[in-house]
């Protein structure tokens, strides 16, 4: 069964950091692009980051380039989002996913193909 799942959400104060993590298992992870979403309540969900299966690509919303990283490591079958100097308006459930191999590179939501359940990250003092 290919899932993926999140964890490392939690509370932060605002200018804090955290890592989100996405293991990933049923799949190759090296044969996927993998992106970062997020849905805050009444919002619609915004792709915020993605990265190519090789590695070499990436790419970032504006409201999160420069301050969120994206990573992977294909090895351990796991994605990494930090995220630096965190706002309350980044406050959100963050959910990973699988670009489907048939879509185009993007941060559309309807460009992946699995997802996992997300992880609730709340920036408040």
């Amino acid at each position: 069964q290919e899932r993926v799942v999140e964890s490392g959400g939690g509370l932060v104060q605002p200018g804090g950091s955290l890592r989100l993590s996405c293991a990933t298992s049923g799949f190759s992870l090296d044969e996927y692009g993998m992106g970062w979403f997020r849905q805050a309540p009444g919002k619609e969900r915004e792709g915020i980051s993605c990265i190519s299966s090789n590695d070499k690509d990436r790419l970032y919303a504006d409201s999160v380039k420069g301050r969120f990283t994206i990573s992977r490591d294909n090895a351990k079958n796991t994605v990494y989002l930090q995220m630096n100097s965190l706002k309350p308006e980044d406050t959100a459930i963050y959910y990973c996913a699988r670009m489907a191999p048939w879509s185009s590179w993007s941060l559309f939501p309807s460009s992946y193909d699995t997802w996992g359940q997300g992880t609730q990250v709340t920036v408040s003092s």
